[in-house]
């Protein structure tokens, strides 16, 4: 049984698939399901309700959907069927309802109005919203000339903008002439109106560019106002004017500026109101005049502002609550006050909202004659109005049904039956707006079935907890049980837990848990199982762990880090030094289970540590090792210095001391130097810090003290063998408290929430406190637009959180330490910013280029800076496969990402998968998180070489044949133009023949090779390949079978007569030449065979003498002689080389040669003879040592 396997962790991923929650069955996301699926539309993306168009783009208006089958798509334009097909400027894309306007040679404005969607296929029609279309306008600034304005010293004034009306409105503000932004403070500001409003005017107001400009966001385009000209005349210039006109010498009695009791500009009178919607932003804008400048400051009447809501903003002018709630209503002061008088406005707030959901419709798949309920909850002020619609007709003129009752917000289905399937809208309006939703009821019958892959192989350490998965699907909803190997008995209960979605948990898996699991999935309409295996792993333990070295330099040092794993694991060992990779030296050498490094130096101090690594599990330790020098062998016993004795201190002033002492006995050893400690009795007693030191030669010592600290001395003497005891302590003295030296240190800004600011310290200790009643001063300023500090004083905290400021914004702050004694020196100035909101808008122009078939690059534009809205970190690229591109090869959904740190506009996408379907989106992240995602964008990957082939196996082993059998690449990755198949000998040697090559179609998956050798050995190569090359390669090897044939008949050769007696005839025409040659001999001659192998240079084959009886040369090396004593196999046969081959079809047949040529009885004497014959006769040694 072919098993798949997978980790302990991948089961939270399982457990997303496929969850029974609650009673609605919930449709699979496996695309193998949803194939076989009937389901209804259901809109998936669909343009804004109110979208304002560029004029100067064309028009895409969003609809899409999916349903099964695809849906097709309508529109209708304010309330009328639209037909595309009759405007060659609008097409629909493909399998899409988006429609697409090309404006070129139109005016956009001419397909301004409501148009809607919808998605319509047998089962049902979904409706997108009423999506309101519109042009933005930028329009131009009337022409108009400015008369110069004066004003006298004092006065306020109003200098109005009146921007022209844009879509969307335009946002303002006020520059000189060379684009720098107009000063304001409280007594110079802009409203919400977008005029400037002068409290009271100074002489220095007097300039000719006033400017406003308005920026309208969605065109970014800029208008600009002609320039005001201000003059402020102070009261002599008024009497000179006065005068030149009415011939009088003095009008005024003085030139001194009255001043004057606050007046409210906006809003007017005593009280006001206002209404605001749920959600948005309230804005309150209180607006004075008065000389001195009015302060203003805000109250609730009847509470308290929202602390993580409110901020007050344009110098106190202006109060502003975010997302508005119902507890936000109520009546709201604003106070405004000079040294004059005191005035007040009140303003009653009313919170009204626009429909909200309570309760989202949800889509309802349901078995025949099972029951039901949409529900569509909805809130508002006022109360929203439901209405229902199906398959966008409203229901009450929609066709019957008696099995489905509409009751307000709730439709009751009773025994729903097959082919009333249908898209229900839901609509929840009032005055304020609408709320739209579909939701389908589908009603299905289908079997069960498991979508867990089958025999799947859940591992797990021992002593955790295993989760078994069991996704179904089925209609009704299948009831899921679980048995474990062959019992008959439901899993339940301790030690498991069954969870709604099916999967089984084990708490605390043991190896007794291991096994095969039975999962049964089961309705009215059928059965459906499936088995998985849980295997409980041992888990991994360093049972010796390294332990703490210290060795002399050029020492060798060993760690021990011996490890106990479960043996079906593969364990990978990794040292590291000071949690980094070990140094790449050769003195480091690492084992199984040891680090040995050799020659150690100052530089290998450090810790080590030993990580042992499996599939599921690791354990780890560490050991630190300490370098020191070779300790020389010592001439004398040297020793650590006394103690210093007699303490004394003299000189005492506020802030320093001086302190003797006597040292004590050196024991040998000169001391180098000597330490001074303290302790503080009032802040920190009985701890001894080091204050400093001195030469081994002094004895005296001037300390630098801090204010307010309950001194104690004590010294410590250091020569070459170490620290002496401390001395006694001196006497206490005390230091009188003072103003702080110094503030805190580690000043930061930075935002926790995206409308707050957290202030953060290092605090003092008590010994820079230099007194008691240690605090801190706060101080805190929106950067580039307020000039006063706003402050708070603190004790006993490290920080401070301001809360109600504007989203990332620069602010300028400082701490400052103050006692009872005085404050610190002036504080350094630290900017930081105010807490991170998430991004809001996705990079644009996003484009892709394949450079191969594994990788790609991506482009975008980068983001606008103030749509960041926080630290910009970079860019995150999520990209995964949606499919091959080949038949053949399965659907697989991975995602991945991509971070891209910086400001980057473009980004590689390594690792891709050949031939394949990629779909991917950007979105910018800043430190508080991610922004929206771009839309998913498509690209594919180009052919590229296949994977290995699945199996090569070897079949139908015979004699002078192979059949060899394969499965085609699990990765093809492309389209597959064939195999190729190697293949050569391998002898006993283990050394390789000659590669033959075989080209193979791409359909084959079996291959027959004839004509091969018997009983040998081949190594195959087998590999895919593409249009783009080919693929790695497998490798396998066979033997083909021996000839049993040969032996047999070698056997028979041996016993026939004929061939007994040849060999005879050759045995005794040897023993003649052998006696021949003893008789001459004895006779004198000799038997030079030594001289004549010197004499002779032809290796190969010398001839026999005839005058002397002797023969060629003849190698005696030990190669060519059988062992002594070694026999023939029991059969009687020796097998056959090439040489022995030759020698049967020698032409003469007179007798038999050696390997060298020679002949077999060139030596006289049996011995010599039986031995070369048992070592090279191919006969019946029986018979031929009979016959001798």
């Amino acid at each position: 049984m072919e098993r798949t396997r997978t980790r302990a962790g991948a089961a939270v991923f399982l457990m997303l698939i496929l969850g029974h929650l609650g009673n609605a069955l919930e449709v699979p996301l496996d695309p193998k399901v949803l194939e076989e699926l009937a389901q209804p539309p259901t809109i998936t993306q669909q343009s804004p309700k109110d979208y304002i168009i560029d004029p100067r783009e064309n028009i895409v208006i969003h609809c899409e959907a999916k349903g099964k089958p695809h849906p097709s798509f309508s529109w209708t334009r304010n309330g009328i069927h639209f037909d595309i097909d009759q405007d060659p400027k609008v097409t629909m894309r493909p399998r899409s309802g988006t429609l697409v306007v090309d404006i070129s040679g139109e005016k956009a404005e001419t397909y301004e109005g409501v148009y809607q969607c919808t998605a319509r296929n047998k089962h049902g029609a979904a409706v997108s919203n009423n999506i309101v279309i519109r042009q933005s306008r930028s329009p131009l600034w009337s022409k108009e000339r400015n008369e110069p304005i004066r004003v006298q010293e004092g006065e306020a004034l109003v200098l109005h903008c009146r921007p022209p009306a844009g879509l969307p409105p335009p946002i303002i503000f006020w520059m000189d002439v060379n684009f720098q932004r107009l000063p304001q403070s409280s007594r110079v500001f802009q409203a919400l109106n977008g005029d400037l409003y002068f409290s009271n005017v100074l002489k220095e107001d007097s300039r000719n560019d006033y400017i406003c400009y308005a920026r309208f966001p969605h065109t970014q385009t800029i208008q600009q106002k002609q320039p005001i000209t201000l003059l402020v005349l102070n009261l002599d210039a008024v009497n000179e004017t006065v005068a030149a006109l009415f011939n009088e010498t003095d009008f005024f009695s003085d030139g001194s500026v009255e001043e004057r009791k606050p007046t409210f500009l906006i809003p007017s009178g005593s009280s006001s109101s206002k209404m605001v919607l749920r959600g948005q932003v309230l804005e309150l804008e209180c607006i004075t005049e008065g000389l001195p400048t009015p302060e203003v400051s805000w109250s609730k009447l009847s509470g308290e502002f929202p602390d993580k809501r409110t901020s007050i903003v344009t110098f106190q002018k202006i109060l502003r609550i975010v997302n508005v709630s119902d507890a936000d209503a109520g009546e709201y002061r604003c106070t405004a006050h000079n040294r004059l008088a005191s005035i007040h406005h009140t303003i009653r707030v009313t919170v009204k909202a626009a429909p909200y959901w309570i309760t989202t419709p949800r889509n309802l798949v349901l078995a025949p004659r099972e029951k039901g309920q949409l529900i569509c909850r909805a809130s508002g002020t006022p109360k929203p109005t439901i209405n229902w619609a199906m398959n966008g007709i409203p229901i009450e003129n929609s066709p019957e049904d008696s099995n489905r009752k509409v009751e307000g917000d709730t439709i009751i289905f009773e025994e729903v039956q097959t082919g009333s399937s249908a898209v229900y809208q839901c609509n929840a309006s009032n005055e304020y707006g609408y709320l739209l939703s579909n939701a389908f009821v589908n009603v299905l019958s289908e079997t069960p079935r498991v979508l867990t892959p089958a025999n799947q192989v859940y591992q797990v350490i021992r002593n955790n907890h295993a989760l078994l998965d069991c996704s179904s699907f089925g209609s009704p909803i299948p009831k899921i049980t679980w048995f474990k190997d062959s019992q008959s008995s439901t899993l339940e209960g301790d030690p498991y837990l069954l969870h709604e979605n099916g999967t089984l948990e084990i708490y605390v898996a043991q190896a007794f848990n291991s096994g095969k699991y039975i999962c049964v999935a089961r309705n009215t309409l059928g059965i459906a199982e499936n088995h998985v295996y849980l295997e409980v792993k041992e888990p991994t333990r360093i049972l010796k762990q390294p332990k703490y070295k210290v060795a002399q330099r050029n020492m060798n040092v060993v760690f021990e880090c011996k490890v106990k794993h479960d043996p079906t694991l593969i364990p990978i060992m990794i040292w590291l030094k000071d949690n980094g990779e070990l140094p790449d030296d050769e003195r480091f050498l690492v084992d199984s289970d040891s680090l040995t490094i050799t020659d150690v130096t100052e530089n290998d101090a450090g810790t080590y540590t030993c990580i042992m690594n499996t599939t599921l599990d690791h354990d780890s330790a560490s050991a630190e090792l300490t370098v020191v020098e070779a300790a020389p062998t010592p001439a004398v016993i040297y020793e650590q210095p006394d103690p210093p004795t007699d303490l004394e201190l003299t000189d005492m002033k506020p802030r320093s001391v001086q302190l003797t002492w006597i040292p004590g006995d050196e024991h040998k050893s000169p001391i180098h130097k000597f330490v001074i400690q303290y302790t503080d009795s009032l802040h920190d007693h009985g701890h001894w810090h080091n204050l400093t030191h001195v030469p081994g030669s002094k004895t005296t010592a001037h300390l630098e003290l801090s204010p307010y600290v309950h001194y104690s001395f004590r010294v410590l003497a250091l020569n070459a063998v170490g620290l002496s005891d401390p001395s006694n302590p001196s006497h206490m003295y005390k230091t009188n408290p003072a103003a702080p030296d110094e503030n805190p240190s580690g000043v930061k800004g930075f935002g926790t929430e995206r409308d707050n600011l957290m202030i953060l310290w290092k605090p003092l200790s008590g010994l820079q406190a230099n007194g008691p009643g240690l605090q801190y001063k706060v101080m805190w300023r929106q950067k580039d637009v307020d000039k006063n500090w706003t402050s708070v004083t603190v004790a006993n905290v490290s920080k401070f959180m301001v809360s109600g400021t504007p989203t990332f914004t620069p602010y300028e702050v400082k701490v400052q330490a103050i006692n009872n004694n005085g404050i610190g020196p002036d504080p350094a100035v630290v900017t930081g910013h105010s807490g991170e909101d998430l991004p809001v808008q996705a990079p644009d122009s996003v484009q892709v280029l394949v450079l191969n078939s594994t990788l790609a690059e991506v482009h975008w534009e980068p983001v606008p800076p103030k749509t960041v809205r926080g630290h910009l970190k970079g860019y995150k690229v999520s990209y995964w496969r949606e499919r091959s591109l080949h038949k053949h090869n399965p659907h697989r959904v991975e995602q991945q990402f991509l971070s891209f740190s910086g400001n980057k506009s473009h980004g590689m996408l390594p690792g891709l998968q050949p031939y394949s379907l990629y779909l991917f989106n950007i979105r910018v992240y800043n430190g508080k998180g991610e922004g929206p995602a771009s839309s998913n964008l498509q690209f594919e990957t180009p052919e590229g070489v296949p994977g290995p082939p699945s199996f090569l196996r070897i079949t139908n082993s015979n004699l002078n044949n192979l059949t060899l059998e394969w499965g085609p690449p699990n990765d093809r990755n492309g389209h597959l133009t064939g195999y190729i198949l190697k293949y050569q000998q391998v002898n006993n040697s283990n050394e390789l023949g000659p590669i033959e090559e075989l080209a193979l179609p791409a359909n084959k998956t079996s291959v027959t090779l004839p004509n091969l050798k018997y009983s040998t050995r081949y190594k195959f190569y087998f590999n895919a390949k593409t249009g783009q090359g080919a693929g790695p390669v497998i490798t396998e090897e066979a033997i083909t079978i021996m000839d049993e044939a040969m032996p047999s008949r070698q056997a028979d050769i041996a016993t026939q007569g004929w061939f007994i007696g040849l060999m005879c005839a050759i045995a005794l025409l040897i023993l003649v030449l052998l006696i021949i040659c003893f008789i001459k001999r004895n006779k004198g001659g000799k038997y030079p065979v030594k001289e004549k192998e010197d004499a002779h240079t032809d290796p190969e084959f010398q001839p026999m003498k005839e005058d002397d009886c002797t023969f060629g040369e003849y190698s005696d090396t030990e190669d060519h002689k059988p062992l002594k004593g070694s026999r023939t196999p029991s059969n009687g046969t020796v097998h056959r080389d090439s040489s022995d081959e030759s020698l049967v079809d020698y032409a003469g047949g007179d007798g038999q040669f050696n390997e060298d040529g020679s002949f077999i009885g060139q030596y006289s004497g049996k011995s010599s003879i039986r031995e070369t014959a048992e070592a090279h006769s191919p006969v019946n040694t029986t018979a031929m040592n009979s016959f001798v």
